[in-house]
């Protein structure tokens, strides 16, 4: 797959592209991401890309014009662009359903706004997908592109652990339960911090019922939204059923 970002500062990208687990997906090709810095495509001696906005108010606007021809380049080197996607807190949000359904495409062309916005006459005859990572508002859309361009390199074959994605906060529905490691018993000046028990004794079937009773319990304390809409899909069995009605919430 291939993410085009147009953006006003492509040098975010690099450092986050070469670090990580994710970066096998990058340097492998799997995640192909190509950036188009924009001002290359604006006029005049300022290289402008923004202007105040009509009608007054705070803030400058990202102009029309540049934009285009950065589409149009996009065009000329790619072809047909599946999707054109603008991070807006007015936008859909972006789950782990969502991230699937991107991963498994051929990408899309990232739309990084910046100042107060882009000319909406550009978005009305562009975009065809907007985003937002949740109810609060950033700077631009280099964050949430590569919120998005790390949710989608990680669920490609080989870039992490199989089954590890699998088990993610979400990938149910649900939220994932705990984890623990070694020691086997953590002591501070404060106290022990043993881990429960049933995750030491090798009965495998035990520590997953442990699992999903746990991943139960802290989806109904903390996001009871995703408990409803399992049970309206009959994503619960009678045993989460049996297990919910024992929590005294």
């Amino acid at each position: 797959m291939r993410f085009d970002i147009i953006t006003l500062f492509p040098e975010l990208f690099g450092p986050h592209l070469g670090s990580g687990v994710t970066r096998r997906a990058f340097e492998s090709g799997q995640v192909d991401v190509r950036l188009w810095p924009l001002r290359d495509y604006a006029e005049g001696p300022y290289r402008r890309v923004d202007d105040r906005p009509f009608g007054g108010g705070p803030g400058m606007v990202m102009l029309a014009e540049p934009l285009q021809r950065a589409l149009e380049a996009v065009r000329s080197d790619r072809g047909a662009v599946p999707a054109v996607v603008h991070f807006t807190p007015t936008g859909r949000v972006l789950t782990q359903a969502l991230v699937r359904e991107l991963a498994g495409g051929p990408g899309a062309l990232l739309l990084c706004g910046r100042y107060e916005g882009i000319d909406q006459r550009f978005l009305d005859r562009h975009v065809t997908l907007e985003l937002s990572l949740g109810d609060y508002v950033l700077s631009g859309g280099e964050l949430p592109a590569l919120v998005l361009l790390d949710a989608v390199a990680r669920l490609q074959p080989g870039v992490l652990q199989a089954p590890s994605h699998e088990q993610d906060s979400f990938s149910d529905g649900l939220l994932e339960g705990p984890t623990y490691s070694r020691p086997e018993c953590w002591v501070t000046p404060e106290g022990s911090w043993p881990v429960p028990p049933v995750l030491l004794g090798g009965h495998h079937a035990r520590i997953d019922a442990w699992r999903r009773e746990q991943s139960l319990a802290l989806t109904a304390s903390r996001r009871p939204d995703l408990i409803a809409a399992a049970r309206a899909a009959g994503r619960l069995s009678e045993a989460d059923e049996r297990f919910l009605a024992s929590l005294a919430l």
